[in-house]
């Protein structure tokens, strides 16, 4: 097993470019780091995630993929017409709707590219049209295709601006015909003028109308609309890792914050935490949460529709204690109230797992004001190819009395200004890409907040200068922004 320093000596003199790099990733922009060699990737991100983080406690050598290519069990396919009228599919060319056309991508799972390329064929044989944003017209918006990676079961969704999909049975027919590894198919109806991928309205065409895949022993029921990690290998290890550093014996118990469909904390329940409680503000996460532990007979959990940060703060009041809360919040990280309410509840063992870097530096820069000891760092490439990484943190209460935090711990000399009222603005960020694969601004946030009488802070005010040259928001992110001010109950 080598040491930190023999694998950081490798990796720095690892090849510097990829010998054979995406094709595309100029055009897509979905893998930022194709022009490195995977060994140089690693040694990027772990210095990315020393120089945020190593000030707290040495960073473990990041855990890398044995096999970094076709990792994505989800995939997610836009259509269009081309110059000669053929029909092409593909991913958003980045920070607009130009479609770039894609037949094989690096890391998408191969059979859903497979599988999109004969809907892409099936198309045209039952005159079905790719829809035209600019004129209206036009069927079919986007292909859905979700992979159990161990299950083998494979979901399909058509989402359609039209209810009335031509020849349903025999398209249905000729797509399981081709591929026969197809267990469910959905159509999903979205109509509206936006740049959301699915509507509200769906109906199965074939099969349950959802997958089921396992993770760490445990198995889940996979719908259209439900979040499941990207990277099935990589969230084992992942989540290993946290189950690791709760060090559960038997008699914990345990909060699962941000818990979505219950993962880590169904996972937690049946690896030896004595009672786990998930908090989520998702409705409809909470059901499929419920619904999963009743799939694996795991009793020794409950959840609950709530904020997490109001549930942390209500338990406090009542006197309750926690032994460990596991934190897995959006890129965005967690808000003011969640960490206050957390510091207040004084669990002896934090296990945060972030996908930002830059948002957990400053979260643990609260707790560890707020008496915390940092006690373990593991990144984790969750996403090869591209910048992001994933990183599981081990915290324990340090020796200051949890009455005083509760009384006396002030924010006044810490910069607060990543949080923000409602949702933040990374949040509305990350929530407009992961929905819409848009990038937009703070900027175009801002002044589409102000058209809707929000309130903008001061940190994104118009230039002061009178001749100033403001970019306006185009439709197209104007309605995307919109979309996810509406799904933060902002609007």
């Amino acid at each position: 097993m080598e040491n930190q320093e023999q694998q950081r000596r490798r990796e720095t003199h690892a090849p510097e470019r990829n010998p054979n790099p995406c094709p595309l990733y100029r055009k897509c922009g979905g893998c930022q780091l194709q022009n490195m060699s995977y060994q140089r990737q690693l040694h990027w991100k772990q210095e990315l995630v020393e120089r945020l983080l190593g000030r707290f406690h040495r960073v473990n050598p990041i855990i890398g993929m044995e096999h970094p290519y076709h990792y994505r069990n989800k995939v997610q396919a836009a259509f269009a017409l081309d110059r000669r009228k053929q029909i092409v599919s593909g991913v958003y060319q980045a920070s607009t709707h130009r479609v770039v056309p894609v037949e094989s991508c690096m890391i998408e799972d191969e059979t859903a590219d497979r599988i999109v390329g004969t809907i892409r064929k099936l198309m045209k044989d039952f005159k079905m049209e790719p829809y035209n944003e600019d004129t209206g017209r036009g069927l079919v918006r986007h292909v859905l295709v979700k992979r159990g990676f161990v299950s083998g079961q494979v979901m399909v969704v058509m989402v359609t601006v039209s209810p009335i999909l031509p020849a349903k049975n025999n398209f249905v027919k000729a797509l399981r015909k081709a591929h026969p590894e197809i267990t469910t198919i959905l159509q999903n109806v979205n109509n509206r003028a936006t740049s959301m991928v699915l509507g509200e309205s769906e109906k199965v065409l074939y099969g349950p109308g959802y997958i089921e895949e396992s993770l760490c022993g445990c198995v889940f029921r996979i719908s259209a609309k439900s979040f499941y990690q990207i990277n099935p290998v990589q969230t084992e290890v992942l989540y290993n890792k946290a189950i690791e550093l709760a060090g559960f014996t038997g008699k914990e118990t345990v909060v699962d914050a941000y818990c979505g469909t219950g993962t880590i904390g169904l996972i937690a329940a049946k690896r030896g935490a004595g009672h786990v409680t998930g908090v989520e503000l998702n409705q409809d996460a909470v059901r499929d949460a419920i619904s999963n532990a009743k799939r694996n007979g795991i009793k020794n959990v409950y959840f609950y529709n709530a904020d997490a940060g109001e549930f942390l703060s209500a338990m406090a009041d009542e006197g309750e204690t926690v032994d460990v809360v596991l934190m897995d919040p959006p890129r965005a990280g967690s808000d003011e109230q969640f960490l206050t309410s957390l510091a207040g509840l004084a669990p002896k063992k934090i296990v945060y797992i972030s996908c930002n870097p830059e948002t957990l530096q400053r979260d643990l820069q609260f707790l560890v004001r707020a008496g915390y000891h940092v006690q373990e760092i593991q990144p984790v490439d969750m996403f090869p190819h591209t910048n992001h990484v994933e990183t599981v943190v081990l915290l324990s209460k340090g020796e200051i009395d949890s009455k005083k935090v509760r009384v006396e711990f002030s924010l006044e000399d810490m910069d607060m200004s990543g949080f923000q009222k409602g949702a933040t603005y990374e949040q509305i960020k990350a929530y407009v890409l992961e929905h819409t694969g848009l990038k937009v601004s703070s900027l175009y946030i801002s002044q589409i907040k102000r058209k809707c009488g929000l309130d903008v802070g001061q940190n994104y005010n118009l230039s002061k200068k009178e001749d100033a040259k403001v970019p306006q928001c185009p439709p197209e992110k104007e309605a995307a922004i919109m979309e996810a001010l509406k799904h933060f109950q902002m609007i």
